[in-house]
């Protein structure tokens, strides 16, 4: 046991001083490896060290899963430093936990609207491409205007995949306008014949909402856009491949958040709901 806390004391200095771990990571660590030391069977045979982590889960059971997966990715982190140091180690018990999704969060094609009223030529288009067309801020920022043809626009998204998105008439008309005023060479949004940077159109559109009292991301339009499509009738494979998910599992989480709107929106309407919420 001494020797195991001499080795944690070591393997902390090397998160510090060699990777750099902030305070208050190193001190997540100290308290997960310090928790596996005390609550864990551990045993010593012929060289190897045995540890098994299934007395500690039990005994933070009751946390959080994001908590406690995050004290498992800590120890497991100290055991591989062991191992990289030369120690023979058996863990058992360390098996990942599922960590719940969290429903995506849109916003209402009302906040939007409101938010182009009020904003700046640039954050309008950015919005509105984003809105209609379902992007992630990284293909929006890469979006050239070779990309741009009339009814559809190439869009090339993660791991180099290429997928074709409906542009309405309008929207790439504004993209015309938009060209006029603020002509550039080969991307959509540049700046000194730079193409602009993620950074750079995400505060954009972060702030033209803050402008109307909003807090909303890029990626909330994204998830905007699959949910309108959804809850008016589109299929789910065909969402998928708009959006570009490298499978349909992924898309099926906005089907989730279809169901807890209509939940939401019968425990509100249903007039038997109404009477059981006044009655407590």
């Amino acid at each position: 046991m001494k020797q195991l806390y001499r080795e944690k004391e070591e393997f902390l200095k090397y998160l510090d001083s060699i990777r750099g771990y902030s305070p208050l990571t190193l001190r997540s660590y100290h308290d997960a490896v310090d928790e596996m030391i005390v609550c864990a069977e551990i045993a010593q045979q012929e060289g190897e060290l045995s540890i098994n982590l299934m007395p500690l889960r039990l005994k933070i059971a009751h946390l959080k899963a994001k908590t406690i997966a995050l004290k498992l990715s800590a120890i497991r982190s100290f055991i591989k430093y062991l191992r990289d140091n030369g120690k023979r180690i058996e863990l058992r018990g360390d098996e990942s936990i599922k960590i719940p999704k969290t429903l995506p969060k849109p916003i209402t094609h009302e906040q939007i609207t409101h938010t182009l009223q009020h904003a700046e030529p640039q954050a309008a288009l950015a919005i509105t491409l984003l809105y209609t067309m379902g992007l992630r801020i990284s293909e929006l920022s890469h979006l050239r205007l070779s990309d741009v043809s009339e009814g559809w626009s190439r869009i090339y998204g993660k791991g180099s995949k290429e997928r074709d998105v409906p542009m309405i008439e309008s929207i790439r008309l504004m993209v015309q306008e938009y060209q006029r005023i603020n002509p550039s060479v080969e991307y959509i949004f540049e700046s000194k014949g730079e193409k602009l940077s993620e950074n750079s159109l995400r505060y954009t559109i972060i702030k033209a909402f803050a402008k109307v009292g909003l807090k909303v991301t890029p990626h909330q339009l994204r998830h905007t856009y699959a949910t309108e499509l959804l809850n008016n009738g589109a299929r789910i494979a065909d969402v998928s491949e708009l959006l570009g998910h490298a499978s349909m599992a992924t898309t099926q989480i906005y089907t989730k958040l279809g169901n807890a709107l209509k939940m939401e929106h019968y425990l509100q309407s249903h007039p038997l709901c109404q009477t059981h919420e006044d009655s407590k």
